[in-house]
């Protein structure tokens, strides 16, 4: 008795009371509604499905309190104009650092026809395989009039290549295997035994060296045969390079680059008159590694393709910001964004030529973005979509109602004489 009870008080709960189906009536426009319903249900479950499968992001922004951290620098350059033994890549930033062509970083080069087709395998960059002693037998025996030809030094200059150049008797090379330096040695017993170490001695003289045909050393020099073979050719140019997170720049210009007291000077004698096009593709450039959805404003730009010469100075001045991205994971990946600003500077002639090259001038932004991915919880989708079907079903059974009581009450009043 009490079971029954219970049973018949849960029976009085029930908040859906059934009708027996023969009190049911259908109609045309109870169907329309019931298939418009269904389908904007559909569109919303679609929808709200869609939402929950994205993901959001929520931006913030701090003030950037690392330090001494490093920033890796990817980058993937074109030169369809410049060979590939023409190019020097270099480092530098305000707290000092220099790196000259960036022989301890992973750079690597690919020589490209007239045509941008592969000329031959790719290699890392490495100024070193250019650099040859001379034989053991050579002492560099010139005689000074030929040296300070050689330089094209003037006046003053060519006093003192001539003078240096008897430093040893009639100029020869003070001991076996020992190179001449042709007149610029420091002090007596100095040698130059590569190409290289006798363009070092002439730059610490202030002289300039532009015709090599005279020095011994450099005919056992494979950069200056480069320079001669690769004429005409491209250059494929990528790798990365890790820098001080500081303010500074890297720069892609010809010739072999050294540092003269404070100023950074790059040897474009070897190429005497040629004009050097630094049009160029870039096909990447990022400062770190890349999160979901990040874009860099210099993939894929292209500069000085529509001039006849591209001879000159590309700067490009960019802005780096910090960035922390957090996945839905919770993995976080630190790198940087950046906005940028270009210039280009049109060679010019004489003393104070304009070096031609691609320069990137990078500063540091003290603000730090914090990127972080939400998704959607399950329970907040199915709380949705059952908001949705509910929603609809009961918006749809009122407009029914309405429509099937407004049609009842047309009906009888034209029963009755009573519509007009």
């Amino acid at each position: 008795m009490s079971g029954g009870g219970f049973l018949g008080k849960l029976k009085a709960l029930d908040a859906y009371p059934k009708i027996n189906e023969d009190f049911f009536t259908k109609t045309m426009s109870g169907g329309i509604i019931t298939i418009v319903s269904s389908v904007v249900m559909v569109l919303l479950f679609l929808s709200e499905l869609r939402l929950f499968l994205t993901t959001s992001s929520a931006h913030e922004l701090s003030v950037d309190v690392g330090r001494g951290e490093k920033i890796k620098i990817h980058f993937d350059v074109t030169f369809p104009k410049v060979p590939c033994s023409w190019l020097s890549l270099d480092a530098m930033d305000i707290s000092g650092e220099l790196h000259l062509d960036l022989v301890d970083h992973d750079v690597y080069k690919q020589r490209l026809s007239a045509n941008g087709s592969p000329v031959k395998e790719v290699e890392k960059h490495n100024v070193d395989a250019t650099k040859k002693k001379a034989p053991a037998g050579v002492n560099g025996t010139v005689a000074s009039t030929a040296a300070a030809g050689a330089a094209g030094a003037t006046g003053a200059a060519g006093e003192g290549a001539a003078g240096a150049g008897g430093g040893g008797e009639n100029g020869t090379a003070l001991a076996s295997g020992c190179g001449s330096c042709y007149g610029a040695e420091d002090k007596q017993g100095d040698c130059c035994n590569t190409c290289d170490e006798v363009r070092a001695a002439y730059r610490r003289k202030g002289w300039a060296l532009s015709n090599v045909d005279h020095i011994e050393q450099c005919a056992h020099d494979m950069y200056t045969e480069s320079i001669k073979e690769q004429a005409g050719e491209g250059c494929h140019m990528w790798g990365m390079l890790e820098v001080n997170k500081v303010a500074g720049n890297f720069h892609f210009a010809p010739g072999r680059s050294y540092q003269q007291g404070s100023m950074h000077v790059h040897d474009i004698a070897p190429f005497g008159d040629a004009v050097i096009d630094f049009r160029h593709t870039i096909h990447k450039l990022s400062f770190g590694e890349p999160y979901p959805g990040m874009r860099n404003p210099l993939d894929g730009a292209k500069a000085g393709q529509a001039a006849a010469a591209a001879t000159g100075m590309f700067q490009y001045f960019l802005k780096v910001v910090p960035t922390s991205y957090t996945d839905t994971g919770n993995k976080t990946l630190a790198t940087n964004q950046f906005s940028v600003t270009e210039n280009f500077r049109e060679a010019q002639g004489g003393a104070g030529r304009t070096l031609p090259g691609v320069f990137f001038f990078y500063d540091l932004s003290p603000i730090k973005v914090k990127i972080v991915e939400h998704s959607s919880s399950f329970l907040s989708f199915l709380t949705s979509v059952c908001a949705i079907v509910g929603g609809v079903f009961t918006v749809s059974g009122i407009v029914d109602a309405f429509v099937y009581t407004s049609t009842r009450l047309i009906k009888k009043k034209m029963e009755l004489g009573k519509f007009s």
